[in-house]
């Protein structure tokens, strides 16, 4: 049974796979094209596709597929046009649980480093501009105490604020677009949106990519948020419209922002890169040897079960 693997995978995790598969792992940064996702669908019996990769729905059409599933590394599957495959009679699974943490802790490192001006201070630091300690100099924002607004309260949403109560003793507040109960620490859902905006001083976004949350925080959610509010993203780049968020904070509407994701990533425009006040990692989320070796493993026990005739344990419906 032939199995592609669209990037290289930690040591660990290609013998695992190599173990159960006649696996061939592609050696590429970019993604899969869709041209190119459609002629892998042709030609091998089980894929393990990786963000970037393009299964957008005219990859699943024309000839017979050989393909049985899409074992995806990684929780969000925007880059799966899951109704398609379905249609195709391609199963497809996620790799839930494994990403919270890691990316949970990202969230915290961005909320740090950005109100705490950290990567602008290391910046100065590094091309030795540095004249020494000064009571005015780099002057940031509490994190302690502060409060700490939650875009969906999934998972990762609920890891990043329980982070944010027990650790900094924040106070928590969410909007979901669903009733969310039976918490373990203290949170208060906010009905809209613009209501939680005005109540937060840091903003996460956590909720998944895709069509229903493309630009949803654009110029008139930044504004709400105000200029003492920090906005953090380590969803989808594109659930923030980047223009609005530069203008923003080019004209300093808001306190700054840190970014894990980007809206056309791997570019990030150079307006993005020139400010202060903003915070920015290569998509660093899940980015620990445990994490990804976990995430891997988990798709490939979807893709042996499969294989061996049983339901993929992470389906997704």
């Amino acid at each position: 049974m032939k199995l592609l693997v669209t990037r290289r995978m930690t040591p660990r995790a290609e013998r695992a796979i190599s173990s159960r598969f006649e696996a061939e792992f592609r050696d590429e940064t970019a993604g899969l094209t869709p041209d190119q996702a459609a002629a892998a669908l042709r030609e091998y019996d089980y894929i393990m596709p990786t963000l970037g990769d393009r299964f957008t729905a005219e990859a699943f059409q024309g000839a017979p597929l050989r393909c049985r599933m899409l074992g995806n590394f990684g929780a969000g599957y925007n880059h799966i046009d899951v109704a398609a495959a379905r249609a195709a009679g391609v199963t497809v699974s996620n790799t839930p649980d494994v990403v919270t943490d890691p990316t949970a802790d990202i969230a915290l490192t961005l909320i740090l480093m950005t109100a705490r001006r950290a990567s602008l201070g290391e910046r100065i630091l590094r091309a030795g501009e540095w004249r020494g300690w000064q009571p005015t100099q780099l002057l940031g924002s509490h994190v302690s105490g502060k409060t700490v607004g939650i875009i969906g309260m999934g998972r990762i949403g609920k890891a990043i604020a329980r982070r944010c109560h027990f650790g900094f003793d924040m106070r928590v507040v969410f909007f979901n677009r669903s009733p969310v109960s039976a918490l373990d620490f203290p949170a208060e859902q906010i009905d809209t949106l613009h209501d939680m905006l005005g109540q937060s001083d840091f903003v996460v976004v956590a909720v998944p990519g895709g069509a229903g949350t493309r630009h949803l925080i654009g110029a008139e959610e930044l504004n709400r948020l105000g200029a003492q509010g920090f906005i953090i993203n380590i969803a989808r780049g594109d659930v923030i419209d980047e223009a609005a968020l530069i203008d923003a904070l080019r004209d300093n509407r808001i306190a700054g922002a840190g970014l894990d994701v980007y809206e056309r990533e791997p570019l990030v425009p150079d307006e993005l890169t020139a400010l202060d006040n903003v915070t920015l990692l290569p998509h660093l989320g899940t980015a620990t040897e445990e994490a990804r070796t976990a995430m891997a493993m988990r798709a490939l026990d979807n893709l042996i079960a499969v294989s061996e005739g049983r339901a993929a344990p992470d389906e997704i419906a």
